[in-house]
């Protein structure tokens, strides 16, 4: 048998996945490459970086900046470019450039990671998808280097605006400096460009084109709306809860002036949503602090978005099922609109198959890493959601410990759901049992 009809018996979740894996082989034989590395790298950091930049998590086992040359950090900006849109943008010109006859399967697959309804619409969007990714990577360049080309000279400041335009909008989190953005922590024209990059990269791009279309929110679809309105209220009580949690740390923002208190606030708020990026240290945050941006890189950011977790909606989706089963009502509903029991149901399975992985992976970094149980969860939830924050403990991880965030973080970018298809031995069942209720609670 052939490669292509093995490819061609591969279900849509496992070519997908297949596809990825293959990215991040390529890219860790690149980051081995002499002329990559300033210094020598192992075959497992190689791997670890390249995964990492695939899945636009943004962990890092050595120092981008001075560990890979330029070469190697122009690969590790492509990884991040093909994993931040790849998934979604390139599935469609991958399935015909294999060779492969789009049929039901595939439609499926596609359709529900793009929200579409139709082929058609998935290719039209997948170019607008393009298109639209590099028009604001292009604008935020240009703003970065309005602000950096003064400070780092030509070379440097078109250099660096152009590898944190790319790492911003794909929620990516890798950035050139050691101390990742924390030189900026009081520069507003820095918080504010990076923020509204990731913001716009991990909302959800069908969302931007539903706004962009239909202009008025109350002609919306319900994604939309409960991404927009998600998005700002979950914004709004983080900065509230870091801003109030750490006002009198003395190791973040307790010595800081108001102005700076609040920016520090604000940016360290909207980055667990998958961006990565700190100006604080992450180390030095109340333990308060860190379980409640636990919580945030466990939800991430929205569906067909760069980013990562189990998705805004699907976290909004089962607390509107329980709301609702709390009230005794007959359907879910917001925005009057009903939301279908499968869809509960997927989010269910999205968040069990999720808190199962990271569930398994912390019980095995607790066994293998020498470190305290907040740094373990920290580590493992920031692998799933793709968000890149750490501890401290990414560089210090054994190569077992590696093995296991490196196969979090593909877990969390592919998505629980996918990946549980992809593994899943698909049988059809024609057979109906009769209904029985248990005992609960």
């Amino acid at each position: 048998m052939n490669e292509k009809n093995i490819i061609k018996r591969l279900d849509p979740p496992q070519f997908l996945l297949l596809i990825f894996l293959t990215f991040i082989f390529i890219g860790t034989l690149l980051l081995k490459l002499p002329f990559a590395t300033s210094e020598h790298i192992t075959v497992l950091n190689a791997l670890f970086t390249a995964t990492s930049a695939m899945t636009v998590t943004g962990l890092i086992v050595v120092d981008t900046g001075t560990a890979f040359t330029l070469f190697g950090q122009i690969v590790i900006l492509l990884l991040i470019q093909l994993g931040g849109l790849g998934i979604m943008t390139f599935a469609v010109f991958i399935f015909l450039m294999a060779g492969r006859k789009i049929g039901f399967k595939e439609h499926v697959l596609i359709t529900q990671s793009l929200n579409q309804n139709s082929i058609g619409g998935v290719i039209i969007l997948a170019k607008k998808l393009l298109v639209f990714s590099i028009i604001v990577e292009t604008i935020v360049f240009t703003l970065l280097s309005i602000r950096w080309v003064p400070i780092l000279g030509w070379k440097g400041g078109l250099f660096a605006s152009l590898f944190h335009s790319i790492s911003a909008f794909n929620n990516a989190g890798f950035s050139t400096w050691s101390d990742s953005l924390s030189r900026f922590i009081g520069d507003p024209i820095i918080n504010i460009i990076i923020t509204f990059s990731f913001i716009l990269g991990g909302i959800g791009f069908t969302v931007i084109f539903d706004i962009w279309k239909k202009k008025t929110f109350g002609k919306f679809s319900l994604h939309t709306k409960l991404m927009v309105v998600g998005t700002i209220v979950i914004n709004i009580i983080s900065i509230i809860f870091v801003l109030s949690l750490e006002f009198d740390n003395p190791n973040t923002i307790g010595n800081l002036p108001l102005g700076d208190k609040i920016q520090a606030s604000y940016f360290q708020a909207l980055t667990p949503r998958t961006a990565g990026f700190n100006t604080l240290e992450i180390a030095s945050l109340n333990d308060s602090t860190l379980f409640f941006i636990i919580l945030l890189m466990f939800i991430g950011a929205g569906s067909a978005s760069t980013g990562g977790g189990i998705k805004l909606t699907t976290f909004l989706a089962l607390m509107l099922s329980v709301s609702s089963f709390i009230k005794k009502e007959s359907e879910i509903s917001i925005f009057q609109r009903a939301i279908t029991d499968s869809t509960v149901v997927r989010s269910l399975a999205i968040t069990v198959i999720g808190v199962t992985f990271v569930f398994i992976g912390i019980f095995i970094l607790d066994i293998t890493e020498n470190a305290s149980f907040i740094m373990i969860v920290f580590e493992a939830v920031s692998a799933f959601g793709t968000v890149g924050l750490s501890m401290g403990l990414t560089g210090n991880l054994t190569s077992v410990g590696k093995i296991i965030i490196i196969t979090i973080m593909v877990i969390g970018k592919v998505g629980p759901l996918t990946l549980a298809f992809s593994i899943a031995n698909h049988k059809k069942v024609n057979v109906r049992y009769a209904r029985e209720e248990i005992l609960t609670g």
